[in-house]
């Protein structure tokens, strides 16, 4: 899998993209949009950060499909109605089981003029084989009651109980309930080398408990600004990494330096990301860091979405691994 890959230093800003390393006549990304962790005014000023070419709509690439909204009731959160989407790419075929990419907060992971655009990155990555042939599933938390509906921030109201919770109800929801429905429709692959999961904020944490629990199932993590903090005990992880059995995951955790700070350092969004660095690389994960000026939102991490995702999948099968950026050559192993 190779060593531990540094690929930011925390006093910086991020190695791996920078306004040198993109044309000037691309647009920037606002660092603004629900994160689902909230913002606070202390956070200070917004950032801006370059769009990847890769987050955008290129010429000459098979288009995928994306299906949905499907609504689906699940069991292990009985009373709730959430909404999904797969992203189907041209180049899959049913003969082959496909890679699998969940992401959580699906309605804002698939907005195409949002931060994150997942499917058009997945859709551009593919076709230069910088990531294997994947469905995406892209999945809203629930709502309690028989509509779908979004609340305060764009979130459904049962998303707090259901990402920011240890445990492993939320891996038995994506494992024995959301992936077999997908799989009715579509061949995918029971290989935990090929599954992805990821998220943001609240996602981000959920995303990691998953694996966490369930590396059987995926090993593969992408964590954006992520809630290991005191919401509902998430402030754990750091201590769980560092004293626990290994587990067969790969990780990118990426962070913004002024990631919603608090005087109680157990609710400090950045200091516990730098907790959970510092832990995976003790533990000597396969991992790779991107902390970068700037506050909580999806924003950066979208800006490095097509890094974050051809870095996890670098070593994959057929895969031809993404180039490094000019202002990446500083990151050391």
């Amino acid at each position: 899998m190779g060593g531990t890959l540094k690929l930011a230093i925390r006093s910086v800003l991020t190695l791996l993209v920078t306004a040198a390393a993109t044309p000037p006549a691309l647009a920037q990304q606002p660092a603004t949009g629900p994160a689902g962790g909230g913002g606070r005014p202390n956070q200070g000023p917004a950032v801006t950060y370059p769009v990847d070419p890769d987050s955008r709509p290129q010429a000459g690439v098979p288009k995928g499909k994306l299906e949905g909204p499907t609504l689906f009731r699940s069991k292990v959160f009985d009373g709730t109605v959430r909404k999904y989407w797969v992203y189907v790419p041209a180049q899959y075929t049913p003969e082959k089981p496909a890679c699998v990419l969940v992401f959580q907060d699906g309605q804002r992971a698939t907005n195409p003029n949002g931060s994150l655009r997942v499917p058009q990155v997945m859709e551009n990555l593919i076709a230069k084989k910088q990531m294997p042939v994947t469905i995406g599933v892209f999945v809203t938390p629930g709502t309690k009651g028989e509509a779908y509906a979004e609340v305060g921030g764009g979130n459904p109201n049962n998303r707090s109980v259901e990402y920011d919770s240890l445990g492993d109800a939320y891996a038995r929801f994506v494992v024995d309930e959301l992936l077999p429905e997908v799989g009715k429709t579509y061949n995918l692959t029971k290989d935990p080398d090929g599954r992805c999961i990821g998220g943001t904020s609240s996602g981000a944490i959920c995303a990691f408990n998953v694996a966490w629990e369930r590396p059987d199932q995926f090993h593969k993590v992408i964590s954006c600004i992520g809630s290991f903090t005191n919401l509902r005990g998430g402030h754990v992880y750091p201590d769980r990494v560092r004293t626990g059995e290994k587990k067969p995951i790969r990780v990118f955790l990426e962070d913004t330096l002024r990631d919603n700070p608090s005087p109680d350092p157990k609710r400090d969004w950045h200091k516990q990301n730098v907790l959970m660095a510092d832990a995976l690389k003790e533990k000597g994960y396969d991992h790779a860091v991107a902390f970068a000026d700037g506050t909580h939102s999806d924003a950066h991490g979208g800006s490095i979405l097509p890094d974050m995702l051809g870095w996890i999948w670098r070593d994959y099968p057929g895969v031809t691994p993404r180039p490094a950026k000019p202002d990446a050559a500083a990151a050391k192993p």
